[in-house]
């Protein structure tokens, strides 16, 4: 199961970057806005997908002028948010994209892409799909799956976006 698993998530990774390329650039360009303005970079993840906002602001490498998202209010035009919930219809998370759009507050949502429902990809300017609504592996039962890495396809896709802004950044300031 171990290299079924390595497997799986080889080509999840891959599949995140070919698919969504522009958009992860997008994105970038997007909180880069805020970067270069007066601005400030606010993330938000919604229950395991708060590893992102974690790693932002406390990891080796934090996001430059970010900060963890506490209340929309404080939020001006000159901000970005980034918002991360395992699935695009998580109702906490399609909550914020709403006060955000009412606010005039770009932002781009990294998330499960779950069709048919009010999602942050419609709601947000940039959606980052992770390509998981379910488990990776065949399960014990029949139909079952197992193994859902959401958080890692998360950081995966934020690590994407941080890198692209960081280049954005460094061309800017020369």
């Amino acid at each position: 199961m171990l290299k079924m698993f390595t497997t799986q998530i080889s080509g999840l990774f891959n599949r995140i970057y070919e698919k969504q390329e522009f958009e992860i650039e997008d994105g970038a360009r997007l909180l880069a806005q805020a970067a270069v303005g007066e601005g400030t970079i606010y993330l938000k993840g919604f229950e395991e997908m708060d590893a992102i906002t974690l790693e932002a602001i406390y990891g080796a490498e934090p996001l430059v002028y970010a900060k963890s998202l506490e209340d929309v209010a404080t939020i001006t035009e000159a901000d970005r948010v980034l918002i991360v919930s395992r699935l695009s219809n998580d109702k906490e998370a399609v909550q914020l994209a709403k006060q955000l759009q009412n606010k005039g507050i770009p932002f781009v949502a990294i998330s499960g892409l779950v069709k048919g429902e009010e999602s942050l990809a419609e709601l947000s300017d940039i959606h980052l799909d992770t390509k998981l609504v379910k488990g990776m592996l065949p399960g014990e039962e029949l139909g079952e799956r197992t193994g859902f890495p959401s958080s890692m396809a998360g950081l995966y896709l934020y690590f994407l976006l941080k890198f692209t802004l960081d280049e954005m950044l460094v061309e800017y300031n020369d």
